[in-house]
């Protein structure tokens, strides 16, 4: 009897790791192969191009004329998704961000709706409402972001979306904690990248990867 309690054993030490929150975290894959927009859609003749391995949108000589987004072609619930962003500009609103959970308007077409990880002077690592309640949900302390990012160089930025918790991350540091009171609010949708209009700027985004949270067994 003594190996079948042993395992009987062995099983309720595993127990909590196998039902940790009842996850079941799928695997991490890339959403950008580096070479082309497979996976995305958006304006790739003009505003977004691939170079050397990055997503690359906007430009440093001539004004985005508006907000312009590179998005997925598939819709996302409950993830991490982390990726490196490198923000650069010479004059006007320089200003980029993540979209998820997020939908394209039908009015102007370019524009989308949804949750935005912010990225750009006075919004770095925030949470904007985009299109929607037009505005900053939560942003981190003005003073210590400052320490924890690297203007116009690569910034490692990490979003953790789960069950109406919105967790956002820079170069390792937490900036925003946030839990969506409004139940009416979409917890899924599409995945894109901003250049924001009105600046002389150029984003570039590269080593993007996903991990999808199953919530089937919660």
């Amino acid at each position: 009897m003594r190996p079948l309690l042993s395992r009987f054993a062995f099983l309720l030490f595993l127990l909590p790791f196998l039902s940790f929150q009842g996850r079941i975290p799928l695997e991490k894959r890339a959403l950008f192969d580096g070479m082309t927009f497979q996976g995305w859609e958006g304006d790739t003749t003009k505003t977004w191009r691939i170079v050397d391995g990055m997503l690359v949108g906007g430009s440093l000589e001539e004004t985005v004329p508006h907000n312009d987004f590179l998005v997925t072609d598939r819709e996302y619930g409950d993830f991490i998704l982390t990726l490196k962003i490198r923000l650069r500009g010479q004059e006007g609103f320089i200003n980029s961000g993540i979209q998820f959970h997020s939908q394209r308007l039908a009015d102007p077409a370019y524009e989308m709706t949804g949750y935005q990880a912010d990225w750009g002077e006075g919004y770095w690592a925030s949470l904007y409402d985009e299109s929607r309640r037009n505005k900053t949900l939560i942003a981190p302390d003005s003073t210590q972001v400052l320490k924890w990012i690297k203007k116009g160089e690569w910034n490692d930025y990490k979003i953790h979306a789960e069950k109406g918790r919105i967790q956002l991350f820079i170069n390792g540091h937490q900036t925003v904690d946030y839990k969506e009171p409004d139940s009416m609010i979409p917890q899924s949708g599409l995945i894109s990248l901003q250049i924001h209009g009105g600046g002389k700027a150029e984003v570039a985004i590269k080593d993007i990867f996903i991990e999808e949270l199953n919530q089937k067994n919660r």
